[in-house]
């Protein structure tokens, strides 16, 4: 029986497809090229639209805001678009700080997010990185305060280690929906780390973001080559490429992870769904972690 789970994810309230769209790279763009790629990954089932304040200061982007300011204008040529995604952002990100989840700043992130995506309400918010600085119970009132006010609807963290993650819930009065690692089959450490023990335990959804390692899993560059070598050999056998392999494994997880892809061409995006069909067992999955990690398993 495969491990690969195509099947959609519960996000709080809302129902999300297994893969979504980040919005990372969405900068110096025209409106019609981002809805461009917003419509496809939405026709795709990619329902998810993740993107972050701190957007646009990377990727050749211009300015803080960047990306949330392209999905906007996105927003506001097609609001129809609105309607039909879930639409995720992240603040607390504050360069040169670099980090500040403080109740003044959050608030002010955050109605600075609705303005810059036209928009009344973020149906995910997630605090970017923690910053340690700030108790988690005052940030959960913050948090508490914004949904009430219906400024945000459901709450995730995003690079949290588990005890962080932890202590922030243990100060909502509310589930926390999601939490978003960096994972991949370069980069394994939420398997390790706990964070999807927990993710399992308290039924969190993972957003794994950067699934293809930035690209490396589809190009070879900074990969281990045995992992490579492995990806290749059930790429031929399943008769994909190396992006479906490596989005199979993400999603083969039984946390659930939705997996995060930020490609900027139609056609990738379309690509993507391969994974769909691609058949991982345990002994697939297995052969990548090894592969991976350079030693056998216990």
């Amino acid at each position: 029986m495969s491990l690969v789970d195509t099947s959609s994810r519960s996000v709080g309230m809302f129902e999300v497809g297994p893969l979504a769209f980040g919005c990372w790279r969405f900068v110096s763009m025209e409106a019609h090229r981002a809805r461009g790629l917003i419509e496809a990954a939405i026709s795709a089932g990619m329902n998810l639209i993740d993107t972050a304040d701190v957007y646009g200061l990377g990727w050749g982007g211009t300015h803080f805001g960047e990306a949330e300011e392209i999905l906007g204008s996105v927003l506001r040529e097609a609001p129809e678009l609105r309607e039909v995604m879930v639409l995720a952002t992240k603040g607390g990100i504050t360069p040169p700080v670099p980090y500040d989840s403080s109740a003044k700043y959050i608030r002010s992130a955050v109605e600075d997010s609705l303005r810059r995506m036209s928009t009344d309400s973020i149906d995910l918010y997630q605090i970017h990185r923690p910053d340690m600085y700030t108790h988690p119970e005052s940030l959960a009132a913050t948090l508490t305060n914004l949904r009430d006010a219906g400024k945000i609807r459901e709450v995730g963290v995003s690079n949290y280690s588990p005890a962080q993650t932890a202590a922030l819930a243990a100060y909502l009065p509310f589930p926390l929906a999601s939490v978003q690692p960096q994972f991949s089959a370069h980069h394994l450490e939420p398997m390790r780390d706990g964070t999807f023990d927990q993710s399992m335990e308290r039924n969190f959804t993972p957003l794994a973001w950067s699934p293809l390692a930035g690209g490396g899993l589809v190009t070879g560059e900074g990969v281990r080559p045995e992992l490579i070598a492995t990806i290749d050999k059930l790429s031929a056998r399943e008769n994909v490429d190396r992006a479906a392999i490596a989005l199979a494994f993400v999603l083969a997880h039984p946390s659930r992870p939705v997996s995060i892809i930020g490609t900027q061409t139609v056609e990738r995006i379309h690509a993507s769904k391969a994974a769909f069909g691609v058949f991982l067992d345990r002994a697939d999955c297995y052969e990548i972690v090894q592969a991976s990690e350079g030693v056998p398993l216990p």
